[in-house]
């Protein structure tokens, strides 16, 4: 069974998602006191969080942030805010997903179901390093090591690193990639994946790999080999 953290201040909201999550054998926990959800967080140890942006004492955004900094746990923003900019500073944060509030249930459901099997059938693999132009990448830690230090990637942008490695020297459509990382495209917008993909190029450059992906313009984006491939 897999345990979620609702961060939701709203009493009547939580208790319905809590009752109709619990209904899909899910464990869901809430927060006690909201100017302790990291240690909460950290006591809980979650498969997933979904977390609101507005909250008492600090908003989802600064826990996002801090909960980033201990873990790579999937998080979707469930918030009533429609501005276009709060979704992309919950991707820029390391968001996995963001919903907007009145959301259908079925749509909560398909998200937290795709993003659970896809972050968890990973961790179920042996650990294994794969080496691609002069960097090593790890498949179990999400890590990527290169001459110029080791970056760690959220989840989605691990996923898109993958398929673009798995794919080498082809290009791969955005549709594809949108259709790969949340199994339904109907659940995803196109502005979300750019925010991944650029912030995975931004990690990239950081230890010189600015040019690990480049775009194929109205086709879409492509890895290609060098001399030491990928194995």
């Amino acid at each position: 069974m897999f345990t979620l953290l609702l961060i939701e201040d709203d009493e009547t909201l939580f208790k319905e998602i809590k009752d109709r999550l619990t209904g899909w054998s899910y464990d869901v926990y809430g927060i006690t006191d909201f100017s302790r959800v990291l240690q909460e967080f950290t006591a809980i140890k979650p498969d997933l969080v979904i977390i609101d942006i507005q909250l008492p004492k600090f908003d989802g955004f600064h826990w996002c942030r801090m909960i980033r900094s201990h873990s790579n746990v999937p998080i979707i923003f469930l918030s009533s805010r429609d501005h276009p900019t709060d979704m992309v500073m919950s991707m820029q944060l390391g968001a996995d997903d963001f919903i907007q509030k009145p959301f259908h249930f079925d749509v909560l459901i398909a998200k937290i179901q795709a993003i659970l099997r896809r972050v968890y059938n990973y961790n179920t693999e042996p650990i294994s390093l794969k080496t691609w132009r002069r960097a090593t990448i790890d498949f179990e830690k999400n890590l990527v090591t290169n001459e110029g230090g080791t970056i760690e990637l959220t989840k989605n942008e691990f996923f898109i690193l993958k398929q673009l490695i798995e794919h080498k020297n082809k290009i791969v459509s955005r549709e594809e990639l949108i259709k790969s990382l949340w199994d339904d495209e109907r659940f995803i917008s196109d502005n979300t994946l750019t925010v991944n993909l650029n912030r995975l190029r931004k990690k990239l450059d950081e230890i010189g790999l600015g040019r690990f992906i480049e775009t194929k313009v109205g086709q879409g984006y492509i890895a290609t080999e060098e001399e030491e491939g990928y194995d």
